[in-house]
């Protein structure tokens, strides 16, 4: 197994443990959301998607069992995509594949922090070329991610981590970060993605980011605004957060520097066209 493929196996005990605690995840919960969610789906003329046990599983987890909120969600995605048709439609890991191979902007961690959880590093400042990978195309390839994470039991309950890196942030990067892009891909976390975001961390931010901050700001609602940290370069501030034991040393940690990009990811991506083609069909019918 490589370091950067998807752990697809079943929850072990400590997993297990967390989901009945956070997740009201009991034998019954299960059986009774699924059952529920399913006769909804079937009764909701609007919806296509499918209806066996693990897939409705994915949407039932971030909503605690409760079938009618996983519903909720799914016509939420549903909404989602007819709202950026035109930049989701039929979107394939292939279509991106410059974004991930040439340019480090999106990043995932090989492994998951002292939580279990995943860990996704945007590296928003310096290393970030918009003339090269514009912001329309960091959002697919956000989703394209997103996808494949859904996969994951274990990343379904212990949920995932954001670290925004905002190193060298300057003019070029703060324009290309428009209210459109902010409003869409903070819609995109609070109302369609039907995965734990825990925490989201700003670290290495410089001042020129209050003008970033400024744009995002009024989209955020309150449940997210609690789960955000700013953290500058106080790299024990992060720490307080993310254990050192399991950060690599850009961020103050104990592991060895990022030597791995978008790049290193991209091939375990393309392994999962299929789903990814399969998930692009769902959502109105």
């Amino acid at each position: 197994m490589s370091e950067f493929d998807l752990q697809e196996g079943p929850l072990d005990e400590e997993s297990k443990a967390l989901a009945v605690k956070e997740l009201r995840e009991t034998e019954e919960n299960v059986k009774n959301g699924i059952e529920k969610l399913r006769q909804l789906l079937q009764d909701d003329k609007t919806l296509n998607y499918r209806t066996d046990d693990k897939f409705l599983i994915i949407f039932l987890r971030p909503c605690k069992f409760y079938p009618e909120s996983a519903h909720a969600l799914m016509k939420r995605i549903a909404e989602f995509r007819k709202t950026h048709y035109s930049l989701l439609n039929n979107l394939m890991p292939q279509d991106e594949k410059s974004a991930f191979l040439e340019n480090n902007v999106v990043n995932v961690l090989k492994n998951r922090d002292h939580k279990r959880r995943r860990v996704m590093v945007v590296n928003a400042g310096k290393s970030w070329d918009p003339s090269k990978v514009s912001a329309d195309q960091m959002f697919r390839i956000f989703y394209l991610i997103h996808e494949i994470a859904i996969l994951e039991p274990e990343t379904q309950v212990h949920g995932v981590v954001v670290i925004m890196d905002f190193d060298g942030l300057s003019m070029k990067q703060v324009m290309a970060l428009s209210p459109s892009f902010s409003m869409r891909l903070l819609s995109f976390i609070q109302e369609a993605m039907p995965l734990r975001l825990k925490e989201v961390h700003f670290v290495k931010q410089p001042f020129i980011f209050n003008m970033v901050w400024k744009i995002f700001k009024p989209f955020v609602k309150e449940k997210l605004n609690k789960r955000m940290f700013f953290h500058g370069s106080k790299m024990a501030e992060l720490h307080k957060h993310l254990a050192p034991s399991h950060l690599p040393k850009n961020y103050g940690g104990q592991l060895p520097e990022i030597d791995y990009t978008g790049a290193d990811w991209y091939p375990t991506v393309l392994k999962y066209e299929d789903h990814i083609r399969e998930m692009n069909t769902y959502g109105f019918k």
